[in-house]
């Protein structure tokens, strides 16, 4: 059968029982340490200087998004303007990372940044259920690449997963990457829907072996999405992983990170567990749209004393 896993690990994927015998023998997660930690280490703080670098770090982190069945050219047009230039006033803002829409709107999104260093991300793959066929998994992929995704974000079939087929889901992994050609793949779990740390921790391997550029929490749909534990568990992985094979993977929170105290403890997490490696929006994005916002007024108020307030950001 085909395989991406890394030389390091050349024969956990060469069976469905090879693959099961790996997962269930990672470590198992110690699900109170995890979110003593978690909280430990939100408890931070950080000084005025480093808070306005941790403040334009997350700006150019941020996967600015809107996935709704409602939005329009003219809406997709206006999100790219803002990932662009977030404060129009203040042009040192930097850019944010991406702009992630649905399939069908990234040809606007790559017209409308004409050129600007803001790469176009697509959710695909059924999202954000996962509830389709393969062959229509594939399609979804190819067409968002075709009309210039530069990145994919695909989600998992939660299903197969929980009912233990593992192969299954690390096939379509790798049949995704395939699809995605030269666009980055980020691989959502849906944490929420998982249940357990352990099964987050498999997935997050299994998502690698597959060849997974991100590991991302969640779409954002559901009640449960990025948390600092889930987010501290997958970049223990991702440490890990490269540890044992040489590979460097990112890591991708998204949903309920609104504010920039939020977005600070989630760095602060990256640090002190990936390490300084991951401090860049090559490895480490926010999977957002109402963060921004928050992140331009708190940068406001530290240039000029005075907190603007929501009335002097664009509304999302």
């Amino acid at each position: 059968m085909p395989t991406n896993a890394p030389a390091a690990l050349p024969d956990v994927t060469a069976s469905d029982s090879a693959l099961r015998r790996f997962l269930h023998g990672l470590p198992g997660v110690d699900a109170v340490g995890l979110e003593a930690r978690a909280a430990s280490l939100g408890t931070r703080s950080i000084k005025t200087t480093s808070k306005a670098y941790a403040i334009d770090l997350a700006i150019s982190m941020i996967d600015l998004t809107t996935l709704e069945g409602a939005d329009t050219p003219g809406k997709v047009r206006a999100l790219a303007a803002k990932a662009v230039h977030p404060d129009p006033t203040d042009r040192s803002t930097p850019t944010t990372a991406a702009v992630c829409v649905y399939p069908d709107m990234v040809a606007t999104a790559k017209a409308a940044l004409n050129g600007a260093d803001v790469k176009v991300a697509s959710v695909a793959t059924a999202f954000p259920a996962g509830r389709a066929a393969l062959d229509v998994k594939l399609a979804d992929t190819r067409d968002a690449v075709a009309a210039g995704a530069d990145e994919i974000d695909m989600v998992i079939d939660r299903g197969a997963f929980l009912a233990g087929k593992y192969l299954k889901v690390y096939e379509e992994i790798l049949a995704v990457k395939e699809a995605s050609g030269a666009a980055r793949l980020k691989v959502i779990f849906e944490t929420g829907e998982l249940s357990t740390y352990d099964n987050i921790r498999r997935a997050s391997w299994l998502g690698m072996l597959a060849g997974a550029d991100f590991i991302k929490t969640s779409t954002g749909k559901v009640a449960v999405n990025a948390t600092p534990a889930n987010t501290l568990l997958m970049l223990e992985a991702v440490r890990d992983f490269r540890e044992q094979t040489g590979v460097q993977v990112g890591v991708k929170p998204a949903g309920g990170i609104r504010t920039s105290k939020d977005a600070i403890k989630f760095l602060v997490l990256v640090n002190e567990t990936a390490g300084t490696d991951w401090l860049d929006n090559h490895w480490f994005r926010f999977g957002a749209s109402s963060l921004l916002n928050d992140l331009l007024m708190q940068r406001q108020k530290l240039a000029t004393g005075r907190y603007s307030g929501p009335d002097y950001v664009t509304v999302d």
